[in-house]
């Protein structure tokens, strides 16, 4: 496999994305932008959070971690959490957060984790596409949109949402699926703002995978940059950073390659 990515901050944004890749694994991360005026009870701002994280998880999995990509997660949270439990409450629910993506291809498999709304889409040689997603946020009481109190009340809870922050348990919280390895032919991870092409501007998943596999995840991002100038995204930000990464069986054209 081959795998390409690419990652860019909304305009005038710090990028609280990040995308990390070995020989035979994988990471896409989504920091969630902290709101105005809230007190996360951390000195370190959300992309802090986001490349600890990164650092974590890539020497697990770079070091061939034993056990389950859950069991990785969790150890990696613990070890940010020790990062910074003496200066900051650790206890405060807005502490900073991300989404995790994972993939790691081991004994003749492809592992594949998702937590919170940063999905991976496989493609397997029959043209069948599986989209491993966790869209719990999307069931909150009401409906989108949530207030910010809700969104808190919910975070991290059984019944709610899950996201890595200062919890361990958040890890096994996470959804998770396994592919032969012989059966896949592509595989994805994005962050929510390029599945913003689906959700919002028209496209589908066949059609995107084979963006990501001819184009390439630098032309993907840009495509998601075209629409939000052509129609403005209404449902939130008008931008967000945007993240892109696909492994696939043939040389893909693109921007960097990990």
């Amino acid at each position: 496999m081959q795998t390409t990515y690419a990652t860019q901050a909304a305009p005038g944004a710090v990028n609280e994305d990040y995308v990390a890749a070995g020989p035979d694994w994988a990471i896409v991360l989504d920091g969630a932008t902290a709101s105005a005026g809230v007190d996360s009870g951390c000195v370190h701002d959300v992309a802090w959070l986001v490349h600890q994280l990164a650092a974590a998880l890539s020497a697990h999995l770079a070091a061939d971690a034993t056990g389950s990509l859950a069991d990785v997660l969790a150890e990696s949270i613990k070890q940010v959490c020790a990062a910074h439990a003496g200066t900051c409450d650790l206890a405060n629910p807005d502490s900073p957060s991300s989404t995790v993506a994972m993939a790691r291809w081991r004994e003749g498999r492809l592992e594949c984790l998702a937590l919170a709304d940063s999905p991976i889409a496989v493609r397997c040689r029959d043209g069948s596409i599986s989209v491993l997603e966790d869209d719990r946020i999307l069931g909150l009481p009401g409906g989108p949109p949530y207030t910010f109190e809700l969104v808190r009340a919910h975070r991290n809870r059984p019944g709610g949402f899950w996201v890595a922050s200062t919890s361990q348990a958040a890890a096994y919280e996470a959804v998770t699926a396994t592919f032969p390895e012989s059966e896949v032919e592509t595989v994805a991870m994005l962050t929510d703002g390029v599945t913003r092409l689906i959700d919002y501007y028209g496209h589908h998943w066949p059609g995107l995978l084979d963006c990501l596999r001819t184009g390439g995840p630098e032309h993907t991002i840009g495509l998601v940059r075209e629409a939000e100038r052509t129609r403005p995204y209404a449902h939130g930000k008008p931008h967000d950073d945007a993240t892109a990464l696909v492994m696939t069986r043939a040389p893909v054209r693109g921007s960097a390659a990990g």
